[in-house]
């Protein structure tokens, strides 16, 4: 089953072989800021102690005869390139919030941050993949910036792939002409062609091609997890950090293609649209086919189409057949906060909605979450909507990784910022990872005070260690146990950093057994 969720508007503003290029920069460059040459030609970046190269092209235009077809390599480019800015946002449904960003299908570009450059320096690298429900997102969102996790000694880098229609419309007529008769999965495609990019060209950059670190957040972690079980991924990253991933079963090829004809049958007139006429569908064609869900809009997700992805993700991570790589995983404590409209009122409306959404097991997850007035039903319905999207997903990750690799470790974010919030709901650990507490927040909170600060700067610590080495402990970091399914340990990110176990077990085996048999 694959449970769909309506973020709102603030949960959004929310290889080749080739030889390593080398480092070009004379004195007179250096005064305009550094010079690297990657494949495609020569690029000027920001100066600073840690330096910035932006709106990098890893592939070509998806445009015109491109659109929905799997990315093309970057054209390559005469004279130094600036790469002070960033490149456009793809283009996305209007009601994300802006990063003030252009929009465009001309789109596929990467920014990245380091503190050194030339291959000698053998950084460990940490690539990002941005949230938004497969529908938006920017790596030009000011929580991203990578500054502060690359002065920590990482090379930082983040990446715009294709969203919504333009990133995951499936249609038999683009399976047909399609040289591996499949559609559909072109944001995943994106990603992909960025990571071969980063493998060719991160050395001029100061980092270590057989050291990255795949992770992203709520959509960017889904993606991980069908990453996870693509051939055509395989060998790309060394280590993965999944923040807050769905993980329910996705729509088959077969189901996708059914559903991306509702958008029109002559995949020629559709190319002919302006895009922003495109994104109007940007619902129609997700393929929920049979299965219930918490709302009843799907969004656009990964398929299992036997190329890219060629097999249900989730099932993959039950039976361990996932590739053998570090792993850190995890979730915020209050998870389903962001998605609680519309929400039962009462302690009747409550019950009536479990037995709506869970069927046979609603008692048992009403015994679980109990409710004794109607002012308990809000946080009950957060703690199941967050159980179900998240969390019960992320003890699977969990458990999946660890047959593949012992050095797996499992998180729960529970920080209010400044003590004085909520615990921390989806999105909410970003800006501590990146440690951009005082950036434009996804979710509106008070000032950070000095333990927020602490927080963010032993997290970003222990996540640069983890992609250097494959293990987050070290130091004088906090000890951070490997998982373990039998015990069921986690990290505990909160006031203090702590170890515990079995976050809310009971609850994550009923719907662990919802979930089996919604199937």
């Amino acid at each position: 089953m694959r449970l769909h969720f309506i973020p709102t508007a603030v949960a959004l503003l929310l290889s080749y072989g080739a030889s390593a290029p080398v480092v070009a920069q004379t004195q007179a460059q250096t005064r305009n800021g550094p010079v690297v040459r990657v494949d495609g030609g020569a690029l000027r970046g920001n100066s600073g102690p840690v330096m910035s190269f932006k709106g990098i092209p890893y592939a070509a235009p998806p445009v015109g005869r491109l659109r929905w077809r799997e990315p093309q390599p970057a054209l390559p480019w005469s004279g130094v390139r600036d790469a002070t800015h960033f490149g456009n946002d793809c283009i996305q449904t209007p009601w994300v919030v802006s990063s003030g960003q252009p929009t465009s299908e001309d789109c596929l570009t990467l920014n990245i941050w380091t503190a050194r450059l030339g291959a000698r320096a053998r950084l460990p690298v940490i690539v990002y993949l941005y949230g938004g429900g497969f529908i938006g997102g920017t790596g030009a969102y000011e929580i991203y910036d990578g500054a502060k996790l690359a002065a920590d000694g990482a090379v930082v880098i983040n990446i715009n792939y294709r969203v919504g229609i333009l990133g995951f419309l499936a249609h038999p007529m683009l399976s047909r002409e399609s040289k591996q008769h499949v559609s559909g999965n072109y944001g995943l495609r994106d990603q992909i062609a960025a990571l071969r990019w980063v493998r060719r060209n991160v050395a001029a950059f100061g980092g270590d091609p057989a050291r990255v670190a795949l992770a992203g957040e709520s959509a960017g972690a889904e993606a991980i997890v069908a990453l996870q079980v693509s051939p055509l991924a395989r060998g790309l990253y060394s280590r993965a950090i999944l923040q807050s991933a769905p993980a329910g079963l996705v729509p088959t090829l077969a189901q996708a293609e059914r559903a991306g004809e509702r958008v029109g049958a002559d995949i020629a007139e559709l190319r002919g649209r302006p895009a922003e006429q495109l994104l109007a569908h940007n619902f129609d064609f997700a393929a929920a086919g049979h299965e219930p869900g918490l709302t009843e809009l799907a969004f656009p997700t990964p398929i299992v189409d036997g190329l890219v992805v060629p097999r249900q993700p989730r099932l993959a991570f039950i039976a361990g057949a996932v590739h053998p790589i570090a792993t850190l995983v995890g979730h915020n404590a209050d998870e389903g906060r962001m998605f609680l409209p519309p929400q039962p009122a009462t302690v009747t409306a409550y019950k009536a909605w479990l037995e709506e959404k869970f069927g046979a097991s609603a008692d048992e997850i009403m015994r679980l979450t109990p409710v004794a007035s109607d002012a308990d039903v809000p946080h009950a319905v957060s703690l199941v909507v967050g159980d179900a999207l998240f969390n019960e997903a992320a003890r699977l990750i969990a458990r999946g990784s660890a047959l593949r690799d012992k050095r797996t470790y499992s998180y729960v974010f529970a920080r209010g910022v400044a003590g004085k919030a909520p615990p921390a709901t989806h999105s909410e650990s970003i800006a501590y990872l990146f440690g951009m507490l005082d950036a434009p927040s996804f979710i509106p909170h008070p000032p950070p005070d000095a333990t927020d600060w602490a927080l963010s700067a032993a997290l970003r610590r222990m996540l640069v260690r983890f992609a250097a080495t494959g293990d987050p402990n070290g130091d004088d970091l906090p000890v951070w146990a490997p998982y373990a399914a039998a015990t069921d340990p986690y990290l505990e990110f909160g006031d203090v950093i702590r170890a515990r176990s079995g976050f809310r077990a009971e609850q994550l085996d009923a719907m662990e057994r919802f979930l089996a048999h919604a199937r």
